[in-house]
């Protein structure tokens, strides 16, 4: 492993100990394969000046819920030294002993909690430590006769069996570390579990966790290989749609449910073993509470209602009986994780951000799993030492600290014509109650508003309708809220001098390319979870105007497409349901020159023209998004076949 100290770089630290931490801890965290999404941490002894101007020393400690990747200066938080080594001092500490102590001695009372491992840090006399979960080592650390190994590699450390991490930990170290000569120690190995390395300077502690990490990579090269099998396979799209739904029935609510299919994933899920080598564990503990134990495995071909996944659930509910203690309430049984034979690794979760954690650790693992075995074999903790991980209230804490989930949670939204208007702020209702939301439009600035998640598609264009579609299951797992709202509007040409032309084209985009649309997304919706197809209609479809021949014929036909629908689908738990909007001016079909010959017609200004309604308020696009949104939700579950005005009250509709 190279090193990525720069002295220029560090020289902007000279006189900034704070800085330098930061600048080290960062270096680690840029290598996924020393740690991983909020993994490891470090930490600076230094003599600083309390509010009331007292020298003391404190422990600049990796604060909880900060990653090393992004770390700054606030997620240092200073703890009192000489309290957090008192507490090593202890017989018996409590995890919420230990957690009010360390806070109690935080010298700002708002900064985050201190990591778990302060006193650990605190009590190696070092004044830099730093900590990871480095994938060679860990390969090494969970192989059948990791002590002959470890203590070839690593002469020079102090090694360690596997203890729960916090107080236990500290109180094992502080027992290991007495009578010994601390300069003659690289640094520790934790079996299982990772490595500690120190020094009094930012760069000796950082190059020494380098090479230690070295030392196990030139172990690995010359006595197995780290090359993964890799493979090329199609994946079935109805097949992805229905283990996220079964995946979602388990856990109680909607899950994403993202593919890795790249050739070492698919590869890895070929192997005629990975059911029994995938099963072991984790390769370190505290992947549990993002993985749990042990992955799904699917077969390449998986039968309705998917009852691999049921089967998972009650075997982790065995696993929870065979290991729980009194008071204790189980987690739910859903899979994080699964193998899909011959088609790749799978992450469960309610966002992107989760699935992404647990995409990143299944690629960690599965290089140190198969990389074990060409080293003799792996082998995880036992099941009971995972277990308790897995419920170690500090552990769960890490995972209870986000935002209350919206009702869109885990599920999967495609807008159309959501580039602008009331396509956007459906867009973003939705997206802001937690749904993974794509938007198609023909204008390039979806690809600007949305990203990967913005589809360049014309709804005319059938095919590739039907291929967007497919691109969102593949990419998030399924679908559940179908948004039909591309639109075309033009008016002032009355029937007798209206152009073929624009009656076609009006008909083809707002009534025909929404049944094609429904034609492409309706078999994955019936594998959605709560799924619901929502239809932007018009106030036009019961109150048309003059010059708006085409619009209006065409709002009534996809009202009454709607209504179809609603029948068809509704044995399918299908809900669909229509909103009518009139007069949203903050939209892409209201010109300034539409709005003013429109004002004129009746002889109003624009702004009494925008107000035309029985409550005199003007409709934005945003009310018509969060309408949408909420019919999508679990409010209106026992409504389909709906349609809603959002008007502001028209004398002619009511």
């Amino acid at each position: 492993m190279k090193s990525l100290w720069d002295d220029r770089e560090a020289a902007f630290f000279q006189d900034d100990e704070l800085g330098l931490r930061v600048y080290s801890a960062r270096l680690l965290g840029a290598r996924p394969d020393l740690v991983l999404h909020g993994g490891g941490n470090s930490s600076l002894k230094a003599r600083i000046r309390d509010f009331l101007g007292r020298e003391l020393e404190a422990l600049f400690v990796k604060g909880s819920g900060w990653d090393m990747k992004t770390i700054e200066k606030p997620g240092f938080p200073a703890v009192r030294l000489e309290d957090a080594r008192l507490l090593a001092e202890l017989d018996e500490l409590s995890d919420p002993d230990m957690t009010r102590q360390l806070r109690a001695a935080l010298l700002d009372p708002g900064a985050p909690s201190p990591s778990v491992e302060a006193i650990l840090h605190a009590i190696l006399p070092a004044r830099f430590v730093d900590h990871t979960h480095a994938d060679a080592v860990v390969t090494l650390t969970n192989n059948p006769d990791q002590e002959r190994i470890v203590r070839e590699v690593y002469p020079d450390c102090l090694v360690l069996p596997f203890v729960m991490p916090g107080f236990v930990l500290s109180k094992q170290v502080h027992h290991a570390m007495g009578g010994l000569d601390l300069d003659r120690i690289k640094g520790i190995i934790l079996l299982h579990h990772g490595v500690f390395t120190w020094g009094d300077d930012a760069r000796t502690a950082y190059e020494n966790m380098i090479e230690l990490v070295t030392r196990a990579e030139d172990y690995i090269e010359e006595n197995g290989t780290a090359d993964a099998v890799r493979a090329s396979h199609g994946v079935d799209l109805f097949d992805l749609a229905r283990i996220r739904r079964a995946v979602s029935r388990v856990r109680g609510t909607a899950q994403l449910a993202i593919l890795d299919r790249s050739p070492d994933a698919q590869g890895y899920a070929s192997r005629s073993d990975v059911d029994e080598i995938a099963c072991r564990g984790p390769i370190t503990p505290d992947h549990v509470i993002r993985t749990k134990r042990i992955p799904v495995i699917l077969p390449k071909r998986t039968g309705e209602g998917v009852p691999e996944v049921e089967a998972f659930g009650e075997t982790y509910r065995g696993y929870f009986e065979r290991n729980r203690t009194e008071g204790l309430r189980m987690l739910d049984a859903a899979p994080r994780a699964g193998i899909w034979r011959e088609t790749g690794t799978l992450a469960f979760g309610s966002s992107i951000e989760e699935c992404g954690i647990i995409t990143d650790l299944a690629r960690h693992t599965r290089w140190a799993v198969q990389t074990g075995e060409t080293l003799g074999g792996w082998q995880a903790l036992s099941e009971a030492e995972i277990f308790e991980l897995e419920y170690w209230s500090l552990e769960q804490a890490k995972l209870g600290r986000g935002a209350r989930p919206g009702p869109h949670q885990g599920k999967i939204a495609v807008v159309t014509g959501a580039a602008s208007g009331i396509g956007r702020a459906t867009a973003a209702a939705l997206a802001e109650d937690g749904a993974a939301v794509v938007g198609l439009d023909r204008h390039p600035g979806v690809r600007e508003q949305f990203g990967d998640d913005g589809i360049i598609c014309d709804v005319t264009d059938a095919p590739a309708v039907a291929e967007a579609i497919e691109r969102i299951v593949e990419r998030y797992g399924g679908l559940d809220i179908a948004v039909c709202n591309a639109g075309l509007f033009q008016s002032g040409e009355l029937l007798e001098a209206q152009s073929d032309e624009l009656w076609d084209r009006t008909i083809a985009v707002n009534l025909t390319a929404t049944q094609r649309f429904l034609k492409a997304a309706i078999p994955y919706l019936k594998l959605g979870v709560d799924p619901s197809i929502l239809i932007v209609g018009s106030r036009n479809y019961a109150a048309p105007g003059p010059g708006a021949g085409a619009y209006s014929v065409s709002k009534a036909g996809v009202t009454q497409l709607a209504r179809v629908a609603a029948l068809e689908l509704a044995a399918a738990g299908v809900r669909v349901n229509v909103v009518h909007p009139d007069a949203v001016f903050d939209t892409g079909a209201w010109t300034q020159d539409a709005l003013a010959r429109s004002a004129a017609r009746y002889d109003m200004t624009i702004d009494a023209y925008k107000k035309k309604n029985l409550m005199k308020t003007e409709i934005r696009a945003v009310d018509v998004g969060r309408l949408l949104s909420a019919m999508a939700s679990d409010v209106f579950r026992a409504t389909t076949g709906a349609q809603i005005p959002v008007d502001g009250g028209n004398d002619r509709v009511i």
